[in-house]
Protein backbone atom coordinates (compact mmCIF):
# COMPACT_ATOMS: atom_id res chain seq x y z
CA UNK A 1 0.00 0.00 0.00
CA UNK A 2 1.81 3.42 -0.72
CA UNK A 3 1.88 6.37 1.76
CA UNK A 4 -1.37 8.62 1.68
CA UNK A 5 -1.35 12.07 1.33
CA UNK A 6 -3.44 14.77 2.25
CA UNK A 7 -6.67 15.68 0.46
CA UNK A 8 -6.62 16.76 -3.34
CA UNK A 9 -5.85 20.16 -3.51
CA UNK A 10 -8.30 22.42 -5.69
CA UNK A 11 -7.10 22.82 -9.35
CA UNK A 12 -4.95 25.23 -10.41
CA UNK A 13 -5.79 25.53 -13.80
CA UNK A 14 -8.37 28.67 -12.63
CA UNK A 15 -6.87 31.65 -13.78
CA UNK A 16 -9.03 34.58 -12.45
CA UNK A 17 -8.11 38.17 -12.01
CA UNK A 18 -8.23 38.07 -8.60
CA UNK A 19 -5.62 35.56 -8.74
CA UNK A 20 -3.21 37.65 -10.70
CA UNK A 21 -4.18 41.10 -9.01
CA UNK A 22 -3.23 39.10 -5.90
CA UNK A 23 0.05 37.39 -7.99
CA UNK A 24 1.36 40.84 -8.78
CA UNK A 25 0.96 42.04 -5.42
CA UNK A 26 2.92 40.08 -3.79
CA UNK A 27 5.48 39.50 -6.68
CA UNK A 28 5.93 43.84 -6.16
CA UNK A 29 6.31 43.45 -2.68
CA UNK A 30 9.22 40.63 -3.03
CA UNK A 31 11.11 43.30 -5.42
CA UNK A 32 11.16 45.67 -2.25
CA UNK A 33 12.10 42.86 -0.04
CA UNK A 34 15.25 41.97 -2.17
CA UNK A 35 16.05 45.63 -2.85
CA UNK A 36 19.57 45.07 -0.86
CA UNK A 37 20.75 42.22 -2.21
CA UNK A 38 23.18 43.90 -4.26
CA UNK A 39 24.16 45.34 -1.19
CA UNK A 40 24.81 42.15 0.75
CA UNK A 41 26.50 40.26 -2.05
CA UNK A 42 28.91 42.90 -1.98
CA UNK A 43 30.13 41.47 1.44
CA UNK A 44 33.22 38.98 1.08
CA UNK A 45 32.69 35.58 0.99
CA UNK A 46 30.64 32.73 -0.90
CA UNK A 47 27.16 33.44 -1.93
CA UNK A 48 24.41 30.83 -1.12
CA UNK A 49 21.28 30.23 -2.83
CA UNK A 50 18.29 28.45 -1.50
CA UNK A 51 16.47 26.21 -4.18
CA UNK A 52 13.64 24.25 -4.03
CA UNK A 53 12.37 21.78 -6.86
CA UNK A 54 8.94 20.89 -7.61
CA UNK A 55 9.46 17.27 -6.90
CA UNK A 56 9.57 14.52 -4.07
CA UNK A 57 13.29 13.90 -2.68
CA UNK A 58 13.50 10.63 -4.08
CA UNK A 59 11.88 11.24 -7.90
CA UNK A 60 14.78 11.83 -10.51
CA UNK A 61 13.61 14.55 -11.40
CA UNK A 62 14.89 16.21 -7.98
CA UNK A 63 17.89 14.38 -9.12
CA UNK A 64 18.10 16.59 -11.36
CA UNK A 65 17.79 19.70 -9.89
CA UNK A 66 21.02 18.12 -7.76
CA UNK A 67 23.09 17.88 -11.14
CA UNK A 68 22.68 21.30 -11.67
CA UNK A 69 23.44 22.69 -8.38
CA UNK A 70 26.69 20.31 -8.39
CA UNK A 71 27.60 22.26 -11.66
CA UNK A 72 27.31 25.49 -10.29
CA UNK A 73 29.05 24.64 -7.03
CA UNK A 74 31.69 23.36 -9.21
CA UNK A 75 31.80 25.88 -11.78
CA UNK A 76 32.13 28.64 -9.39
CA UNK A 77 34.97 26.69 -7.22
CA UNK A 78 32.26 27.26 -4.04
CA UNK A 79 31.86 31.22 -4.64
CA UNK A 80 28.13 30.34 -5.07
CA UNK A 81 26.49 27.58 -3.36
CA UNK A 82 23.32 26.13 -4.03
CA UNK A 83 21.19 24.32 -1.82
CA UNK A 84 18.21 22.44 -3.48
CA UNK A 85 15.70 21.07 -1.37
CA UNK A 86 12.66 18.76 -2.40
CA UNK A 87 9.09 20.18 -3.10
CA UNK A 88 6.97 21.06 0.34
CA UNK A 89 9.84 21.78 1.96
CA UNK A 90 9.12 25.99 1.57
CA UNK A 91 6.07 26.10 -0.19
CA UNK A 92 3.87 23.41 -2.33
CA UNK A 93 4.94 22.62 -5.45
CA UNK A 94 2.59 24.78 -7.41
CA UNK A 95 3.65 27.75 -5.61
CA UNK A 96 7.27 28.18 -6.44
CA UNK A 97 7.03 30.90 -9.31
CA UNK A 98 4.95 33.22 -5.92
CA UNK A 99 8.01 32.25 -3.76
CA UNK A 100 10.81 33.03 -5.99
CA UNK A 101 9.13 36.20 -7.43
CA UNK A 102 8.64 36.86 -3.87
CA UNK A 103 12.26 36.08 -2.68
CA UNK A 104 11.03 33.47 -0.28
CA UNK A 105 13.28 31.57 -2.46
CA UNK A 106 16.19 32.31 -4.30
CA UNK A 107 15.73 29.88 -7.30
CA UNK A 108 13.67 26.67 -8.62
CA UNK A 109 13.73 23.94 -10.31
CA UNK A 110 10.25 22.47 -12.11
CA UNK A 111 7.96 23.10 -15.32
CA UNK A 112 6.56 26.06 -16.95
CA UNK A 113 2.98 24.10 -17.04
CA UNK A 114 2.94 24.34 -13.05
CA UNK A 115 2.63 28.25 -13.62
CA UNK A 116 -0.74 27.63 -15.78
CA UNK A 117 -3.03 29.23 -12.94
CA UNK A 118 -0.74 32.59 -13.25
CA UNK A 119 -1.03 32.31 -16.90
CA UNK A 120 -2.47 29.93 -19.27
CA UNK A 121 0.83 30.89 -22.23
CA UNK A 122 3.83 29.49 -19.64
CA UNK A 123 1.86 25.89 -20.55
CA UNK A 124 3.00 26.07 -24.13
CA UNK A 125 6.63 25.76 -23.18
CA UNK A 126 5.70 21.64 -23.74
CA UNK A 127 2.06 21.14 -22.70
CA UNK A 128 0.92 19.82 -26.34
CA UNK A 129 1.74 18.85 -29.63
CA UNK A 130 4.38 21.59 -30.17
CA UNK A 131 3.48 21.56 -33.83
CA UNK A 132 5.26 18.22 -34.41
CA UNK A 133 8.49 19.48 -32.72
CA UNK A 134 10.13 17.37 -30.14
CA UNK A 135 11.22 18.96 -26.73
CA UNK A 136 15.29 19.34 -28.19
CA UNK A 137 13.71 21.71 -31.43
CA UNK A 138 11.55 23.50 -28.66
CA UNK A 139 14.47 24.49 -27.19
CA UNK A 140 16.28 25.53 -29.96
CA UNK A 141 12.71 27.45 -31.05
CA UNK A 142 13.11 29.19 -27.39
CA UNK A 143 16.92 30.14 -27.81
CA UNK A 144 17.05 30.63 -31.58
CA UNK A 145 13.45 31.18 -33.15
CA UNK A 146 12.59 34.27 -30.05
CA UNK A 147 10.90 32.23 -27.25
CA UNK A 148 13.42 33.66 -25.21
CA UNK A 149 12.38 37.21 -25.70
CA UNK A 150 8.61 35.73 -25.57
CA UNK A 151 9.15 34.28 -21.90
CA UNK A 152 10.87 36.96 -20.83
CA UNK A 153 7.63 39.42 -21.79
CA UNK A 154 5.11 37.03 -20.47
CA UNK A 155 6.95 36.82 -17.36
CA UNK A 156 6.83 40.40 -17.26
CA UNK A 157 3.01 41.16 -18.08
CA UNK A 158 2.38 39.08 -14.85
CA UNK A 159 4.70 40.93 -12.86
CA UNK A 160 6.94 37.61 -12.28
CA UNK A 161 10.51 39.13 -10.96
CA UNK A 162 12.32 36.44 -12.23
CA UNK A 163 14.95 34.73 -14.69
CA UNK A 164 13.82 31.62 -16.13
CA UNK A 165 16.26 29.14 -18.44
CA UNK A 166 14.29 26.36 -19.71
CA UNK A 167 16.67 23.40 -20.49
CA UNK A 168 16.66 19.37 -20.54
CA UNK A 169 14.56 17.93 -23.01
CA UNK A 170 12.28 15.10 -21.99
CA UNK A 171 11.05 12.25 -24.03
CA UNK A 172 7.42 12.20 -25.12
CA UNK A 173 5.31 11.27 -22.25
CA UNK A 174 2.99 8.64 -22.15
CA UNK A 175 -0.91 8.86 -22.18
CA UNK A 176 -0.95 7.57 -18.70
CA UNK A 177 -1.37 4.30 -16.14
CA UNK A 178 -5.32 3.55 -16.33
CA UNK A 179 -7.38 0.66 -15.40
CA UNK A 180 -7.46 -1.02 -18.37
CA UNK A 181 -6.31 -0.24 -22.00
CA UNK A 182 -7.71 2.86 -23.64
CA UNK A 183 -9.05 1.42 -27.28
CA UNK A 184 -10.20 4.39 -28.33
CA UNK A 185 -11.25 8.21 -27.25
CA UNK A 186 -14.47 7.68 -26.12
CA UNK A 187 -12.87 5.57 -23.33
CA UNK A 188 -11.69 8.30 -21.77
CA UNK A 189 -15.27 9.90 -21.10
CA UNK A 190 -16.12 10.12 -17.32
CA UNK A 191 -12.38 8.73 -16.25
CA UNK A 192 -11.20 10.91 -13.05
CA UNK A 193 -7.74 11.80 -14.63
CA UNK A 194 -4.94 13.61 -13.33
CA UNK A 195 -2.69 15.66 -15.75
CA UNK A 196 -1.70 19.94 -15.96
CA UNK A 197 -1.34 22.47 -18.10
CA UNK A 198 -3.10 22.73 -21.37
CA UNK A 199 -3.26 18.74 -21.15
CA UNK A 200 -6.36 19.94 -18.86
CA UNK A 201 -8.11 21.68 -21.05
CA UNK A 202 -7.27 18.79 -23.97
CA UNK A 203 -8.14 15.82 -21.45
CA UNK A 204 -11.35 17.67 -20.25
CA UNK A 205 -12.12 18.48 -23.59
CA UNK A 206 -12.06 14.37 -24.56
CA UNK A 207 -14.86 13.86 -21.91
CA UNK A 208 -12.35 12.83 -18.63
CA UNK A 209 -13.31 14.66 -15.20
CA UNK A 210 -9.42 16.14 -14.60
CA UNK A 211 -7.81 17.04 -11.65
CA UNK A 212 -4.37 18.96 -11.22
CA UNK A 213 -1.84 17.29 -9.00
CA UNK A 214 2.14 17.70 -8.10
CA UNK A 215 3.61 14.14 -8.78
CA UNK A 216 3.83 13.55 -5.24
CA UNK A 217 0.33 12.94 -4.39
CA UNK A 218 -0.82 11.32 -7.83
CA UNK A 219 -0.53 7.80 -6.69
CA UNK A 220 -1.86 7.85 -3.08
CA UNK A 221 -4.77 9.46 -5.07
CA UNK A 222 -5.29 7.05 -7.21
CA UNK A 223 -4.54 4.31 -4.43
CA UNK A 224 -7.61 6.23 -2.59
CA UNK A 225 -9.93 6.03 -5.59
CA UNK A 226 -9.76 10.00 -6.06
CA UNK A 227 -8.39 9.06 -9.86
CA UNK A 228 -9.04 6.34 -12.12
CA UNK A 229 -6.00 7.42 -14.21
CA UNK A 230 -3.59 9.39 -14.43
CA UNK A 231 -0.07 10.18 -16.22
CA UNK A 232 2.87 12.17 -14.63
CA UNK A 233 6.25 11.45 -16.66
CA UNK A 234 8.23 8.46 -17.75
CA UNK A 235 9.65 5.28 -16.34
CA UNK A 236 11.92 6.59 -13.71
CA UNK A 237 10.00 8.65 -11.92
CA UNK A 238 6.66 6.78 -12.28
CA UNK A 239 8.48 3.72 -11.02
CA UNK A 240 9.71 5.13 -7.86
CA UNK A 241 6.54 7.18 -7.24
CA UNK A 242 4.69 3.91 -7.40
CA UNK A 243 2.61 3.51 -10.03
CA UNK A 244 2.88 0.10 -10.84
CA UNK A 245 1.83 -0.63 -7.31
CA UNK A 246 -1.79 0.54 -8.16
CA UNK A 247 -1.86 0.11 -11.98
CA UNK A 248 -0.72 -2.72 -14.16
CA UNK A 249 -1.70 -0.81 -17.15
CA UNK A 250 0.42 1.97 -19.20
CA UNK A 251 -0.29 3.77 -22.39
CA UNK A 252 2.75 4.78 -24.22
CA UNK A 253 3.09 7.63 -26.69
CA UNK A 254 0.48 11.15 -26.29
CA UNK A 255 0.81 14.22 -27.65
CA UNK A 256 -0.64 16.20 -24.45
CA UNK A 257 3.45 16.46 -23.35
CA UNK A 258 4.84 15.67 -26.26
CA UNK A 259 7.54 18.39 -25.77
CA UNK A 260 8.33 19.36 -22.46
CA UNK A 261 11.82 20.34 -20.67
CA UNK A 262 12.47 21.76 -17.46
CA UNK A 263 12.70 25.04 -15.89
CA UNK A 264 15.31 26.68 -13.41
CA UNK A 265 14.47 29.96 -12.45
CA UNK A 266 15.67 32.35 -10.44
CA UNK A 267 14.58 35.58 -8.20
CA UNK A 268 15.75 38.40 -10.72
CA UNK A 269 16.78 41.25 -7.99
CA UNK A 270 19.50 38.71 -6.53
CA UNK A 271 20.41 37.42 -10.07
CA UNK A 272 20.69 40.94 -11.25
CA UNK A 273 22.80 41.34 -7.91
CA UNK A 274 25.75 38.76 -8.94
CA UNK A 275 28.66 39.76 -10.91
CA UNK A 276 28.73 39.23 -14.56
CA UNK A 277 30.95 36.52 -14.71
CA UNK A 278 28.92 33.95 -12.11
CA UNK A 279 25.96 34.81 -14.24
CA UNK A 280 27.19 33.42 -17.45
CA UNK A 281 28.34 30.40 -15.46
CA UNK A 282 24.29 29.77 -14.02
CA UNK A 283 23.11 29.66 -17.90
CA UNK A 284 25.96 27.82 -19.11
CA UNK A 285 26.02 25.81 -16.70
CA UNK A 286 21.91 25.27 -17.50
CA UNK A 287 23.17 24.01 -20.86
CA UNK A 288 25.80 22.03 -19.80
CA UNK A 289 23.12 20.47 -16.94
CA UNK A 290 20.74 20.24 -19.98
CA UNK A 291 22.81 17.43 -21.72
CA UNK A 292 23.72 15.62 -19.22
CA UNK A 293 20.03 15.08 -18.10
CA UNK A 294 19.17 13.84 -21.65
CA UNK A 295 21.91 11.48 -21.57
CA UNK A 296 21.24 10.42 -17.94
CA UNK A 297 17.34 9.90 -18.84
CA UNK A 298 18.00 7.79 -21.81
CA UNK A 299 20.24 5.28 -19.70
CA UNK A 300 17.55 5.35 -16.64
CA UNK A 301 14.50 5.02 -18.19
CA UNK A 302 15.54 2.26 -20.34
CA UNK A 303 16.30 0.51 -17.64
CA UNK A 304 13.06 0.55 -15.30
CA UNK A 305 11.07 0.63 -18.43
CA UNK A 306 12.67 -2.94 -18.95
CA UNK A 307 12.17 -3.98 -15.40
CA UNK A 308 8.62 -2.35 -14.75
CA UNK A 309 7.93 -5.21 -17.27
CA UNK A 310 10.12 -8.11 -16.23
CA UNK A 311 9.78 -7.18 -12.15
CA UNK A 312 6.75 -4.88 -11.64
CA UNK A 313 4.05 -7.09 -14.34
CA UNK A 314 3.43 -3.77 -15.81
CA UNK A 315 1.80 -4.31 -19.64
CA UNK A 316 3.01 -1.28 -21.71
CA UNK A 317 -0.12 -0.62 -24.61
CA UNK A 318 0.89 1.79 -27.69
CA UNK A 319 -1.97 4.45 -27.32
CA UNK A 320 -3.88 3.90 -30.64
CA UNK A 321 -3.48 6.25 -33.41
CA UNK A 322 -7.59 7.33 -33.18
CA UNK A 323 -6.58 8.71 -28.96
CA UNK A 324 -4.17 10.67 -30.40
CA UNK A 325 -5.75 12.09 -33.42
CA UNK A 326 -8.37 13.13 -31.11
CA UNK A 327 -6.09 15.08 -29.28
CA UNK A 328 -4.67 17.16 -32.11
CA UNK A 329 -8.44 18.19 -32.98
CA UNK A 330 -9.02 18.94 -29.31
CA UNK A 331 -5.60 20.68 -28.94
CA UNK A 332 -6.48 23.16 -31.86
CA UNK A 333 -10.26 23.81 -30.39
CA UNK A 334 -8.62 24.74 -26.93
CA UNK A 335 -5.67 27.16 -28.87
CA UNK A 336 -7.90 28.69 -30.98
CA UNK A 337 -10.16 29.42 -27.97
CA UNK A 338 -7.00 31.24 -25.91
CA UNK A 339 -6.02 32.90 -28.84
CA UNK A 340 -8.26 35.77 -27.63
CA UNK A 341 -5.36 36.38 -25.66
CA UNK A 342 -2.90 38.71 -27.79
CA UNK A 343 0.41 37.09 -26.28
CA UNK A 344 -0.45 34.13 -26.07
CA UNK A 345 -1.39 34.21 -30.01
CA UNK A 346 1.98 35.50 -30.33
CA UNK A 347 3.52 33.06 -29.05
CA UNK A 348 1.50 30.37 -30.87
CA UNK A 349 2.27 31.68 -34.21
CA UNK A 350 6.23 32.19 -33.44
CA UNK A 351 6.20 28.13 -32.39
CA UNK A 352 4.33 27.28 -35.57
CA UNK A 353 6.44 29.61 -37.85
CA UNK A 354 9.74 27.85 -36.63
CA UNK A 355 8.19 24.18 -36.39
CA UNK A 356 7.23 24.70 -40.11
CA UNK A 357 10.47 25.04 -41.36
CA UNK A 358 12.45 22.64 -38.83
CA UNK A 359 10.24 19.81 -39.08
CA UNK A 360 9.73 19.83 -42.44
CA UNK A 361 13.59 19.51 -42.41
CA UNK A 362 13.63 16.72 -39.69
CA UNK A 363 11.23 14.87 -41.58
CA UNK A 364 12.87 15.29 -45.26
CA UNK A 365 16.66 14.39 -43.38
CA UNK A 366 16.49 12.34 -40.36
CA UNK A 367 16.15 8.52 -41.22
CA UNK A 368 13.69 6.59 -39.12
CA UNK A 369 15.32 3.96 -37.05
CA UNK A 370 12.60 1.48 -36.73
CA UNK A 371 14.30 -1.07 -39.68
CA UNK A 372 17.41 -0.99 -38.25
CA UNK A 373 15.77 -1.89 -34.93
CA UNK A 374 13.99 -4.68 -36.44
CA UNK A 375 17.29 -5.83 -38.21
CA UNK A 376 19.15 -6.40 -34.86
CA UNK A 377 16.59 -7.11 -32.41
CA UNK A 378 13.00 -7.70 -34.03
CA UNK A 379 11.31 -11.10 -34.12
CA UNK A 380 13.16 -12.12 -37.34
CA UNK A 381 16.72 -10.48 -36.32
CA UNK A 382 19.60 -12.88 -36.73
CA UNK A 383 21.28 -13.50 -34.12
CA UNK A 384 24.50 -11.93 -33.73
CA UNK A 385 28.11 -13.45 -32.32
Amino acid sequence: MTKRHKDTPKDTSKDTSTTRRRFLKVAAAGAATTVAAPAALAQSGPVSMRFQSTWPAKDIFHEYALDYAKKVNDMTGGDLKIEVLPAGAVVPAFQLLEAVSKGTLDGGHGVLAYHYGKSNALALWGSGPAYAMDANMLLAWHKYGGGKQLLEKLYKSIGANVVSFPYGPMPSQPLGWFKKPVQKADDLKGVKFRTVGISIDVFTGMGAAVNALPGGEIVSAMDRGLLDAAEFNNASSDRVLGFPDVSKVCMLQSFHQNAEQFEIMFNKTKYDALPEKMRAILDNAAEAAGQDMAWKAIDRYSKDYEEMQSKDKVKFYKTPDSVLQKQLEIYDEVVTKKSSDPLFKEIVDSQMAFAKRATQWEQDTITNRRMAYNHYFGPNAKKKT
